[in-house]
């Protein structure tokens, strides 16, 4: 079933399935090689790994793919936390939008599809994002998370570091 995306006619948003892999698979190898800085995977390490395993990841979390037409062209991901201590939280990773569909608000209404998706499953929202990705900052800003901390030199992409911010959305309602 596909949902019509809160925030362009452009696009429709709707949860990923283990079948899905095929198409997210390119997609997210697509994102890392495009921007490894963003993402603490590498693409190297993931395309190594084989179709089961992107299966396996869409069936452990809570993955939204946006779609222009027939083809994705944007995902998102949330996981939350399995052990009992950590259970009240979830993870934001992977955000990508390929940039034929950028500047059209797809990425924010991935966030925000997501953001409804965690209500009543956990307590609050924790990422870590390039510090020097403002766009992605001001969304998640837009988006109500607060910055939290910065960790320096959390990512090492060649000869080069990146910090990170990290930011947390409290689904409660009280700040950071």
């Amino acid at each position: 079933m596909k949902e019509q995306s809160d925030s362009s006619p452009r696009f429709t948003l709707r949860r990923l399935a283990p079948a899905d892999a095929p198409i997210y698979r390119p997609l997210r190898l697509q994102g890392l090689k495009e921007s490894p800085e963003a993402f603490a995977a590498s693409f190297d390490e993931e395309a190594q790994r084989p179709p089961p395993w992107f299966a396996d990841r869409l069936r452990t979390s809570i993955v939204y793919g946006g779609f222009a037409g027939d083809n994705l062209v944007g995902v998102a991901g949330l996981r939350p936390e399995t052990t009992a201590k950590l259970a009240h939280i979830g993870h934001f990773w992977g955000l990508y939008v390929a940039p034929s569909a950028r500047g059209h608000g797809l990425a924010s209404a991935l966030c925000r599809r997501l953001v409804a998706e965690a209500r009543g499953q956990v307590e609050q929202i924790l990422l870590a994002v390039v510090s020097s990705n403002r766009r992605a900052i001001a969304l998640y800003a837009e988006l109500g998370f607060e910055r939290y901390g910065l960790e320096r030199r959390a990512l090492k992409a060649g000869d080069r570091y990146y910090d990170e911010v990290l930011m947390m959305l409290r689904l409660d309602g009280a700040s950071a």
